[in-house]
């Protein structure tokens, strides 16, 4: 038998891998294979979407951290740097990578022709690295119960 340590850090974790699954890996590119979706069309549902995407990564990391404080966990242990390493991708994200991809892409609704970029190599690069480091964190907090009879 297997006890959970936090359970509202694990339901968190699972809700935001969910969120990154579902909008990340999936909605990001099927939305330009519908039937009558341009590409600015696209870009400016794929612009509303992570938009509101970061916005609940936000509460969910924060909901976490804040109840690992509360638990009076050491969050700077090397067994949570697998919720760290999550933690400031979202920073990263927010302060450098969504703006400017952001501004790429309403260039592009414009009509403007945009240079060549590593920008969504990033961002689905760090995408693939917070949902892996988030499974590790919250299988972590799965623990077997000793004695149990």
């Amino acid at each position: 038998m297997r006890i959970i340590k936090h359970p509202g850090v694990v339901v968190a974790v699972f809700i935001w891998i969910g969120f990154v699954s579902a909008i990340s890996f999936m909605e990001s590119w099927l939305k330009f294979l519908a039937p009558g979706i341009t590409i600015p069309l696209g870009l400016g549902v794929g612009r509303l979407v992570f938009g509101a995407l970061n916005k609940v990564e936000w509460v969910l990391a924060l909901f976490i951290l804040i109840s690992l404080l509360y638990a009076r966990e050491n969050i700077f242990s090397m067994s949570r740097a697998t919720f760290l390493i999550p933690f400031f991708i979202v920073i990263i994200q927010t302060f450098w990578l969504l703006p400017a991809l952001d501004a790429r892409a309403q260039l592009r609704i414009e009509g403007a022709v945009v240079p060549h970029s590593y920008l969504h190599i990033y961002f689905a690069g760090s995408e693939v690295i917070k949902a892996t480091c988030l499974f590790i964190f919250g299988i972590s907090h799965f623990k077997p119960v000793k004695n149990y009879e």
